[in-house]
């Protein structure tokens, strides 16, 4: 059951205080330990932040101590009603920093909120006086998380933070995504161009090229998931990257798959043609721009093999 904050005697939100400082300071520090590999500013940002929720917490302690002595009433956030649901994202993992900076300043507008109305539920002088200043204190962190930004994130930190926020997208996004690409638009070529030349039928190639896009995408999402959890390689959530290898392994196929919805046999096929094109210049950028591949080496690498895969389909087909 949850309680009603007017039915919270001072006791009670005092010692609500003191946990949601605690919990705060521990928040930021996962942050922090989350953050600090690949980034180390922003991490320092965090553990400074974590040393005022614990002066935060120190100060109303020895106010909850002067009056009520030393046991702290086990109250919680989730036990009174009108706070907000925290979603755990410090066990996310890897953690975004973007994210984590969000969640901090809603954490930030919470606790003066929660100040405010506490300092008005409250009749002790002192009580009350240590109250509106930890909410002026509150209100005032948004600025004291931009003092903090700029004293850690410098313009060195701020390069070194978004080389590694690079990697961790090349790592977690673009590698698996690039590698489902290159297998939906080149392993799925043989199959739909010897299907269209064997039967000269734009729908049953349509078919072939749906089941072997699909398939793929299905074959290549849970090849990749189940190749390592990330937490040793820093690749991120397996499912992420499951989802992005497999979607992106789909789309690669379906590119020159729908192109056979075209009834007209020659039309279906230069259109496919065409996008077959496309396909394997923009998977040559990806790489070129990602990867940093140079740009003939990229192109002829993929050029050269989607070939190879698309006249072996042609010459199964006519056979």
């Amino acid at each position: 059951m949850q309680k009603r904050f007017k039915e919270l005697t001072e006791r009670e939100i005092l010692g609500l205080a003191i946990q949601n400082e605690e919990e705060d300071g521990r928040i930021y520090g996962e942050f922090a330990d989350a953050l600090r590999e690949s980034y180390p500013a922003t991490a320092e940002m965090f553990e400074e932040m974590r040393q005022e929720e614990v002066g935060h917490r120190d100060r109303l302690f020895e106010q909850f101590r002067e009056r009520f002595g030393e046991r702290i009433p086990l109250l919680r956030r989730e036990n009174v009603k009108g706070f907000l649901e925290r979603k755990p994202l410090w066990l996310v993992r890897p953690l975004g920093v973007n994210a984590a900076r969000k969640h901090a300043r809603m954490m930030e507008m919470e606790a003066v909120r929660f100040y405010q109305r506490s300092a008005d539920r409250v009749t002790h002088a002192g009580t009350r006086e240590l109250l509106n200043k930890l909410a002026d204190e509150e209100r005032k962190h948004t600025e004291t998380a931009g003092t903090l930004e700029e004293k850690h994130l410098t313009e060195h930190a701020r390069a070194t933070e978004d080389a590694s926020h690079k990697k961790l997208f090349l790592l977690q996004v673009v590698q698996p995504g690039l590698a489902g690409l290159m297998d939906g638009s080149v392993s799925t070529l043989a199959p739909l161009f010897a299907a269209a030349y064997a039967t000269h039928k734009t729908w049953d190639a349509f078919l072939v090229g749906m089941a072997a896009s699909v398939g793929a995408g299905i074959s290549m999402g849970f090849a990749e998931s189940l190749s390592d959890d990330g937490s040793l390689t820093g690749r991120g959530s397996p499912w992420i990257r499951g989802l992005v290898t497999g979607g992106m392994t789909t789309a690669g196929g379906l590119g020159h798959t729908l192109p056979f919805l075209i009834k007209n046999f020659h039309v279906a096929i230069t259109v496919a043609i065409f996008v077959v094109c496309v396909e394997l210049a923009t998977i040559s950028w990806i790489r070129h721009r990602y990867m940093d591949t140079p740009v003939l080496q990229a192109a002829f690498l993929v050029v050269v093999g989607g070939l190879l895969v698309f006249l072996t389909g042609i010459l199964i087909g006519s056979s």
